[in-house]
């Protein structure tokens, strides 16, 4: 096993330059999560890692060593893609073993390694299959167990679950959270879904054209995002803006506190309480109702035209067109500069 570290890293095609100097340290055996919007350079500072991209300036060193000028295939680290890209007339068993095979080792050590990866991932009944026999996950699993028979130091993971359905993302997605607790190697995760970063990292690494907006724990981020982007970004659905123009007289008492021209106030769906018009930090008109069953989603709009929504765990027994009051404690409130965007 070992950690990763990223100095002033940058990558430029041509005169474009899409990653800006990242700096970032990732401890031994830690699953850390790249997520940001399409476009922001996640998968690219993967591939960067992994030596299948050169990078234009900066170091990237994989434990005490420097990997610069070191091939992909001798870097200590193996990738899972988005697509699985599977032998299709090899059994899964010589998928897995194709690698080892490629290198040259013994036969027997081959054996010993897929039936041990096959039984971590629960597929030792599938070894003599075929890939057009088995489903999404069940393949996925194949490419994950052809990474784990190298042994790696690194994982290196390229939104793999993003060609199965909603059931299998979640079934998967724990089964690579076991996989870990199980293995203890430093994994990177690149996903555009928040819900996965926020479930199974230790660590998140917002990026956003080619920077890194903030790195912390799933809770730090969401409890103290460090900018406007990334409280919208992690939390679903995404956090609320308001400017002081779009709230009545009454969020001055509710929040604890009124707003300057120059400031945003952020609140989460999650955190509005229904109340009465005389304790309300927010009001808006009744637009759609989304009965989730075990909460609603109440999408509503101030009268200076913003959108939000309320997060409440009954759908309120109101008609459309209905002004609507909410309120929120003062400590789950986050204060942003207007111009900037940076907390405040």
């Amino acid at each position: 096993m070992a950690g990763l570290t990223l100095r002033d890293v940058r990558k430029s095609y041509g005169a474009t330059q899409v990653m800006h100097g990242v700096d970032l340290d990732i401890e031994d055996g830690e699953f850390v999560v790249f997520v940001g919007p399409s476009g922001c350079g996640k998968s690219t500072l993967l591939r960067m890692i992994a030596g299948l991209e050169e990078i234009s300036g900066g170091t990237v060193a994989i434990g005490d060593q420097e990997v610069n000028d070191v091939a992909a295939s001798k870097r200590g680290v193996a990738m899972v893609f988005q697509t699985y890209a599977l032998y299709p007339h090899m059994t899964v068993f010589k998928n897995m073993a194709f690698g080892l095979k490629q290198a040259k080792t013994d036969p027997a050590e081959i054996d010993r390694r897929v039936k041990a990866a096959a039984e971590i991932l629960q597929i030792t009944d599938y070894l003599d299959r075929s890939p057009r026999n088995l489903s999404g996950g069940q393949r996925q699993r194949v490419a994950i167990g052809r990474a784990i028979v190298r042994d790696p130091e690194v994982f290196l993971f390229d939104e793999p679950l993003s060609n199965l359905d909603a059931a299998l993302r979640v079934q998967t997605r724990l089964e690579i959270a076991r996989l870990h607790q199980r293995l203890k190697t430093t994994m990177i995760y690149v996903t555009h879904d928040q819900v996965e970063a926020m479930t199974l990292a230790d660590k998140i690494v917002v990026l956003r054209d080619g920077r890194i907006e903030q790195v912390g724990s799933p809770i730090e981020l969401y409890e103290r995002p460090a900018n406007a982007f990334v409280a919208q970004f992690i939390g679903s659905p995404k956090m609320n803006f308001f400017g002081a123009g779009d709230l009545p007289q009454t969020s001055t008492t509710a929040l604890g506190r009124g707003l300057s021209d120059a400031e945003e106030v952020g609140l989460r769906p999650e955190h509005m309480v229904p109340c009465s018009e005389a304790d309300a930090a927010v009001q808006g008109t009744l637009e759609l109702i989304e009965n989730l069953g075990e909460y609603a989603l109440v999408h509503l709009i101030t009268e200076t035209g913003v959108e939000f929504i309320a997060k409440t765990e009954q759908p309120p027994a109101a008609a459309k067109g209905s002004v609507l009051s909410f309120s929120v404690k003062p400590d789950l409130a986050h204060y942003f500069d207007k111009a900037t965007g940076l907390r405040l």
